[in-house]
C-alpha cells in the first residue's frame, strides 16, 4: 500500500508538470506577450484589482473569478467599458480560459489608454488548477469550469469540466 501511494504521488506530480509544459507551449504559440502576464501566485488580492472576464457569456455563467466583470470577446464594447472604468490608471487583470482571448482584449484596453493592464497567465484554468476559488452566477463557490472544448479542456486538471450552457 505504501508503494501505491508513492506511485500515485509521482503520477500526480508528473501529470501536473506535463500540463504546465503544454500550457507554456500553447501560450508561446498563440500569444505575442503584448500584454504583460500576471501569475496566480503574484495576485495578492482580487479586491484591489478590476477583473475582466473575456470569455463567452455561457462560460462566465458557469463560473468566474470573484467580482469579475464580464466583457466578452467578440461582443466587447469599448464605450460601456469606458463608462464602467473611467480611471485609466486602475489595475486591471483580463482573463479567459487560458490567456489567448484575454490578450486580445488587453491589447484593446491598452490602445484605449489603460496603463495598468495584465493578462492572467493560464487564465481561469490555471487559477483553478492552482486550487483558487471560482464562483457561479449566484456568487456561490463552485468547482465547475466551462472547459470551452474537449481539446482545450485537457489543460484544466482540477475542478469539474462543463461543456454546455448552464441551466437557468
Amino acid at each position: 500500500m505504501k508503494y501505491f501511494y508513492m506511485f500515485l504521488s509521482v503520477f500526480m506530480l508528473s501529470q501536473s508538470f506535463w500540463s504546465q509544459k503544454k500550457l507554456d507551449r500553447t501560450l508561446k504559440k498563440f500569444n505575442k506577450e503584448s500584454v504583460p502576464y500576471i501569475y496566480t501566485e503574484d495576485i495578492k488580492s482580487t479586491e484591489e484589482t478590476i477583473l475582466l472576464d473575456t470569455r463567452k457569456r455561457e462560460e462566465y455563467e458557469v463560473s468566474h473569478l470573484k467580482n469579475a466583470i464580464w466583457v466578452g470577446h467578440k461582443k466587447f464594447n469599448q464605450e460601456v467599458l469606458l463608462s464602467k472604468i473611467p480611471d485609466k490608471a486602475a489595475p486591471i487583470i483580463v482573463y479567459c480560459s487560458i490567456g489567448v482571448r484575454s490578450e486580445n482584449i488587453g491589447e484593446k484596453l491598452v490602445s484605449m489608454g489603460y496603463q495598468n493592464v495584465k493578462n492572467l497567465y493560464g487564465g481561469i484554468f490555471e487559477w483553478k488548477n492552482k486550487e483558487h476559488k471560482v464562483y457561479n452566477l449566484n456568487e456561490k463557490e463552485t468547482d465547475s469550469i466551462h472547459a470551452f472544448s474537449k481539446h482545450w479542456g485537457k489543460l484544466l486538471t482540477k475542478g469539474i469540466k462543463v461543456y454546455h450552457k448552464p441551466e437557468q
